[in-house]
């Protein structure tokens, strides 16, 4: 076998690497973007966000009548069982990145302004509320260390963590401040609750101060499907969602009244160093027993609910419910707006209903997200409502598609009954009864309405230029929005959101026709700013204020760095990658061209034969003597085959190790990769 050349190398590198954006679409956290920046409050601010408009301030005001704000029960239960908090709560990488900072949220306090939705200030406030809290005597959670809660249950003579967080950073303080608090006890086990990488991303954290011996005992339990779901379930579509996450979690937003104040299921993400462990042993069935280290603790297995793997337990000594992420303090989402599945609400609140009756002696809850809840009636109530929000939404959709309503109908119509409405923990911070009422038509009935002027449309672009042409022209249609802004401030407290909307699309038309015009770019930004602030859902407020952003700003110069999901990466089926390469094969330079190209992993002893035909890449797993008929073979080690991945592979490693040849045509090998798309994940959004 010969090297591969440097001029195909350097080709080779980069195109390799294009496929692995997943995972990070769930995990997009502040940058250097998020330092404070008010500005002067009567005009705008330094990233260009305008002051709440007359309208805006008395819609906010007119909502914050409608909800008992005044309750301080959940501030009691946020509270409850504080035991200590840092000084300063900021977590740094090794690079001295910042990963996490909790003092980025201290303008959360007081009276809610006028650019932030009262009932979303609320939330953000109580979100604040971080630490080291006793639940009962022998659980313990570590909260605001990062998106989801950190907790520690005592066994017979060790602790036993749920769901070590995000990053090895934030993980690995969470867990020596709670020391810092209580025994040190060897830890016997780790749960992951779910697939999501916020509830098992931090275990490296964990492992970095454990003994030998703890790591050789050390059992790690999780629900079946944990591993395949939890590696590869954005890897397809990989792109698109960190595109789109950097929306749903406000990334290039700054901290502030008039940016990103939370995301409602807690601050944020935390943007660190991610890892994962083979679990020792799978949840499958519902009651599943299991002692540990002399605890029992009874499982309640729940697939394709928040999660595709998940579960839920009980812990019969402590009459403690640990809910992970099927129920929390919010509306969560059937479908969230970064773009993945739908989840089965029906399925979901059936799940909530099975652990109520299961569990009903519970006296206690505790979730991955959010503050406890204590008292069996309470939790019982908790609960009751949890699942009912998901029935509600799923079964008057089902009712009004089935009389014909379109999804923006659906979402315009249903009304939540009062005992729904006025729950806190089912008001829409993080998912709102408007898109999961559509993603609930979605899982039916697809993207089609029938009506079959939708049937096969025009573009959105050309459809822009086309409905502007028939308004009479750009500087007519932002004349007329202008007039409508003006009159917002007469406008009624109920219709102002609405008229809002309106000149969004209208406004919207404008830029789509005519991207270059920056008076309808400003107006429109301008009128995102007032959405946004009147936004009770974190997740839309931040879509609103990013989309603003990038009408002021443009859209980012790079997408997110597939390095940081090496450790994830290492353990994702090689067969995961193929997809994602044939999904980005470019099927028109792909037409009239057939390659075989063969792809060795030499510490693996495994082989794989990719096809080219008919504009479709596949693959085939080859056995140990069977020929592939390609005309080249690259062959390297798997962790090489990542490295070069994540980049972290130079010229140097790749062309004079040991590890990577290739055998055959060099130009078949440089043209079949030729052919796959390098998708940089910063495509325009607000803008076509």
């Amino acid at each position: 076998m010969s090297k591969i050349n440097a001029n195909h190398q350097v080709r080779l590198g980069p195109i390799l690497r294009l496929i692995f954006f997943f995972m990070a679409a769930l995990l997009l956290a502040c940058s250097d973007e998020s330092a404070d920046q008010s500005g002067d409050s009567a005009g705008q601010d330094n990233q260009g966000h305008t002051a709440p408009s007359a309208a805006t301030i008395a819609a906010n005001e007119a909502f914050a009548e409608t909800l008992p704000l005044s309750d301080q029960q959940d501030w009691q239960d946020a509270r409850r069982g504080f035991i200590a908090k840092p000084a300063a709560l900021k977590i740094d990488d090794a690079q001295g990145e910042t990963v996490w900072d909790m003092p980025a949220y201290d303008f959360v306090e007081g009276a809610s302004p006028g650019s932030v939705n009262p009932s979303l200030w609320r939330q953000a406030g109580l979100n604040n509320v971080h630490g080291l809290f006793e639940v009962t005597k022998g659980i313990y959670q570590l909260r605001g260390f990062d998106l989801a809660n950190m907790t520690i249950v005592k066994a017979d003579n060790s602790w036993v963590i749920v769901d070590p967080l995000t990053s090895a950073e934030t993980a690995a303080v969470a867990f020596a401040f709670a020391m810092e608090h209580l025994e040190r006890l060897p830890v016997s086990a780790i749960l992951f609750t779910h697939s999501h990488i916020d509830h098992f991303g931090g275990i490296e954290g964990i492992m970095s101060v454990l003994s030998d011996a703890e790591k050789d005992a050390l059992r790690i339990i999780a629900p079946e499907g944990f591993v395949e779901e939890a590696t590869s379930e954005n890897i397809i579509a990989g792109p698109a969602m960190s595109r789109r996450a950097m929306y749903m979690y406000g990334k290039r937003l700054h901290r502030g009244e008039r940016g990103h104040v939370g995301s409602g299921l807690g601050k944020g993400p935390a943007f660190g160093t991610f890892g994962i462990k083979e679990p020792t042993e799978l949840v499958n069935e519902t009651p599943t027993s299991l002692t540990i280290d002399g605890l029992e603790f009874v499982f309640q297995y729940t697939p394709e609910s928040e999660a595709p793997a998940e579960f839920t337990f009980y812990l019969p000594e402590y009459q403690a419910f640990c809910g992970a992420e099927l129920v929390s303090k919010n509306l969560h989402n059937l479908y969230t707006l970064r773009g993945a599945k739908v989840r089965d609400a029906l399925a979901w609140s059936g799940y909530i209903d099975e652990a109520a009756r299961r569990f009903e002696q519970a006296e206690i809850y505790f979730g991955s997200h959010h503050w406890p809840v204590w008292g069996r009636d309470r939790v019982q109530s908790f609960l009751a409502n949890q699942r009912d929000i998901y029935k509600y939404i799923h079964d008057q959709s089902v009712r009004l598609m089935n009389s014909g309503y379109t999804p923006n109908e659906i979402a315009e119509t249903i009304t939540l009954p009062e005992a729904l409405r006025s729950n806190f923990s089912t008001r829409g911070y993080y998912g709102t009864v408007k898109h999961n009422a559509k993603a609930v038509y979605q899982s039916y009935m697809g993207w089609f309405t029938a009506n079959p002027s939708m049937l096969d449309p025009l573009p959105e672009t050309e459809t822009a230029v086309r409905t502007l042409a028939v308004m009479g022209g750009s500087e007519k249609v932002i004349t007329h929005a202008q007039t409508l802004l003006n009159e917002t401030a007469s406008a009624e407290a109920d219709e102002v959101n609405k008229e809002y909307r309106w000149l969004a699309q209208l406004l919207n038309t404008v830029v789509f026709a005519e991207p270059d015009n920056m008076k309808a770019k400003l107006m429109l930004a301008k009128v995102y700013d007032q959405l946004g602030y009147q936004a009770e859902s974190a997740p839309w407020r931040d879509f609103y204020l990013s989309g603003a952003y990038e009408l002021r700003h443009g859209s980012p110069q790079q997408g997110i760095s597939p390095s940081i999901m090496k450790d994830v990466l290492i353990k994702t089926p090689i067969e995961k990658f193929f997809d994602s390469m044939a999904v980005n094969l470019n099927g028109p330079d792909a037409e009239g061209k057939s390659l075989r190209i063969e792809i060795q992993f030499s510490d693996l002893s495994r082989r794989y034969v990719l096809i080219l035909e008919n504009s479709v890449l596949r693959y085939q797993a080859l056995a140990e003597n069977e020929s592939s008929d390609a005309s080249a073979t690259l062959a390297l080690t798997h962790p090489l085959f990542v490295d070069i991945l994540v980049g972290d592979a130079g010229l140097k490693d790749t062309l004079f190790g040991d590890d990577l040849d290739i055998e055959g045509s060099a130009l078949d090998l440089f043209a079949f990769f030729s052919l796959i798309d390098k998708q940089e994940g910063v495509f325009n959004i607000v803008l076509p």
